[in-house]
């Protein structure tokens, strides 16, 4: 048995899509913003469809390395990348880019579509900590390089 999982945050962020876009896509540009991501092994532009990329991420208590997988790529609207977790399976973060009035709504979703047993609240709370911190910080990041 699995317990499919979902968690997604948004942010407005003054600027246009294509630099929300090309700012998340490049995975060298997580460890700016994502608390638990450390270092990435790749090219240090926008990943596209097919392209992949490892990730030295961590959680409070263990260190994981994660390959992931570019599966979708509609720049500057739509991108999803994938990744398998030992003690998650499989795990699917998908970035939105809409314009909105005032600039770009950027949408993060995380899914678990075969997590092995559901988070605690105390883990859904960080999750959702550590996202509205790398929301935040990309909307600054992206804010000060469009300026």
């Amino acid at each position: 048995m699995t317990c499919p999982f979902e968690r997604r945050h948004s942010i407005v962020i003054a600027a246009r899509p294509d630099a929300v876009f090309d700012y998340v896509t490049n995975p060298k540009s997580w460890p700016e913003w994502l608390p638990s991501s450390h270092h990435l092994d790749c090219d240090d532009r926008p990943m596209r469809f097919g392209d992949t990329f490892h990730e030295h991420w961590s959680t409070r208590t263990s260190k994981v390395e994660l390959d992931w997988l570019v599966i979708t790529c509609d720049q500057p609207h739509l991108w999803i990348g994938l990744t398998q977790a030992p003690f998650m399976g499989p795990i699917v973060v998908q970035y939105n880019c809409e314009v909105v009035n005032g600039g770009t709504r950027f949408v993060r979703t995380m899914r678990n579509p075969a997590r092995p047993k559901p988070p605690t609240d105390d883990m859904i709370a960080r999750m959702d900590e550590e996202a509205r911190v790398g929301l935040a910080n990309i909307k600054r990041n992206v804010e000060a390089r469009s300026t």
